[in-house]
């Protein structure tokens, strides 16, 4: 039980703390809460427009009747774009190469991550020296090109997850994670017990390491979804073609497929369905990224902050 004189000093401080408060430090408060509710506001408000957009008429678009709510709320392109057998075919390898590239870039990562984390790796200092001057100096887009075309990758699913499979900056976020959360007496612990360095990995490492997997699947996973340059590079059949090629082809060419649109009466009409199929397009690709990221924000800043402590 709290004494009375407890609850006194208590109130007491907390009165003090708020005395202790000026009108200069409200003010400042006001002026940092207006200052993040405007980068809030930058930030979200292209997503709520190409939202409400998308459902709008383009003719309240183009003459700006368009701010915050739709106006003249159609469904039009988005059922357009669900009759588009490109747009599904984009997804479908966009999915693909996401799943598939995330799964080998964060293998590579955490396994190579842990391996320079352990002091007695031997030639450790030669490996990141030659690893982090990668980072800094590549052979370029030319020599890239010309060593996936030797290897017979070219327009295939390989040459867009493999040529990138491990991003350097990463991997030296990874190796801080497991110097700093993995400590050495851990695994000589489970080195007396029989535990084996693979197994000691798979069975302890991994499951600690929760925060540092979930911002590894996230960075990978974006980087995947959002390319487009690897693709036009690498990839010559339309059938292989990412989600962002076909979304790139409609917003910067303003050529969306003819079976959306071959049936529109005039060409007035035809450009009011292209508007709603570009703004429809940018939706549907942002969509699952939107959507993966609640399950992994628990995780990100815990996993930025510990790997970047040390490096």
């Amino acid at each position: 039980m709290i004494s009375v004189r407890s609850k006194r000093s208590i109130s007491l401080r907390s009165q003090s703390t708020r005395i202790k408060r000026s009108r200069g430090d409200l003010v400042f408060d006001i002026f940092i809460f207006i200052i993040m509710s405007l980068f809030m506001f930058i930030c979200l408000y292209p997503l709520h427009f190409i939202l409400i957009a998308s459902v709008s008429d383009p003719n309240q678009v183009l003459i700006g009747n368009v701010l915050l709510t739709p106006s003249g709320f159609t469904l039009d392109g988005y059922a357009r774009i669900l009759q588009d057998q490109r747009i599904w075919t984009g997804y479908r390898n966009t999915l693909l190469y996401a799943t598939i590239g995330t799964t080998i870039n964060v293998t590579l990562t955490l396994t190579a991550g842990y391996a320079l984390s352990r002091k007695d790796l031997p030639g450790r200092k030669w490996i990141l020296l030659v690893i982090i001057f990668t980072m800094f100096f590549n052979g370029g887009m030319i020599p890239t090109f010309i060593v996936v075309r030797n290897l017979g990758l070219l327009d295939t699913m390989w040459a867009m997850v493999l040529p990138n499979a491990v991003h350097i900056w990463n991997l030296m976020i990874t190796r801080s994670f497991f110097e700093t959360t993995i400590p050495d007496e851990l695994h000589e612990a489970a080195s007396i017990d029989g535990c084996s360095t693979f197994r000691f990995f798979l069975q302890i490492v991994l499951p600690l390491s929760k925060a540092i997997i979930a911002v590894m699947v996230l960075f990978y996973a974006i980087i995947h979804w959002n390319t487009f340059f690897a693709a036009l590079i690498y990839l010559t059949s339309p059938d292989r073609f990412p989600l962002q090629i076909i979304l790139r082809n409609i917003l910067l060419m303003n050529q969306p497929d003819a079976a959306l649109v071959d049936d529109a009466v005039t060409l007035l009409e035809r450009q009011r369905l292209s508007e709603l199929i570009k703004y429809g397009v940018i939706v549907v690709a942002s969509v699952p990224v939107l959507a993966m990221y609640p399950f992994v924000q628990r995780y990100f800043v815990k996993g930025v902050m510990i790997g970047s402590i040390k490096g």
